[in-house]
């Protein structure tokens, strides 16, 4: 459990849980939301739909391991229609999954890193013209697979509101139980 909780500390971590990927749902009403566009990535991102797959196919993905550790980072605004700190955040956001990804790496054989949102790793992504120039990078999307994140948060046993004039981003590690216990006793 040290170990696990150095690792989201030294990322800046808000808060963290653990989920059992039997409990999460993928679903279409999610995925339809993608499909709106508002983002503009759909479409256009390895990250998100529809080249994560259909949300079948992310169900089954994640259905491959056992446990999620959801975490999230809050961030503070200047106020609720602070778009830039927003983006900020959200930026932000992407490299702390990052710090995770590594932090973690050496303790995990086979797992899977979600985030917030598009990649943006490339400042122009090769999506749907070429394939993913860093595709062990490219973290699908919560959203993207189809899963309320509101959900997925009272599973998880944290908040996915924190206030007024916050934001809070999540991300998640899935992977097998066997690893997740490595994680939490080492």
């Amino acid at each position: 459990m040290e170990k696990l909780q150095k690792i989201l500390e030294q990322a800046g971590i808000f808060e963290y849980g653990l989920v059992d990927t039997e409990t999460i749902q993928c679903t279409q009403d999610v995925r339809d939301m993608c499909e709106v566009n508002t983002c503009r990535q759909y479409g256009k991102n390895w990250a998100c739909p529809p080249a994560t797959g259909t949300v079948d196919e992310c169900q089954q993905r994640l259905k491959q391991y056992e446990k999620m550790l959801l975490f999230s980072v809050k961030y503070d605004l200047e106020d609720s229609f602070d778009y830039e700190g927003m983006q900020a955040g959200a930026a932000e956001f992407k490299k702390v999954c990052r710090e995770v990804d590594a932090a973690v790496r050496p303790y995990l054989e086979d797992y899977l890193i979600l985030s917030n949102g598009a990649c943006s790793l490339c400042k122009e992504c090769t999506c749907p013209d070429a394939p993913c120039r860093f595709p062990k990078q490219a973290y699908g999307s919560l959203e993207g697979y189809g899963i309320f994140v509101s959900e997925l948060a009272k599973q998880a046993g944290i908040h996915y509101i924190n206030g007024a004039n916050t934001v809070t981003y999540f991300g998640a590690v899935v992977c097998r139980a066997k690893d997740m216990e490595e994680i939490f006793s080492a």
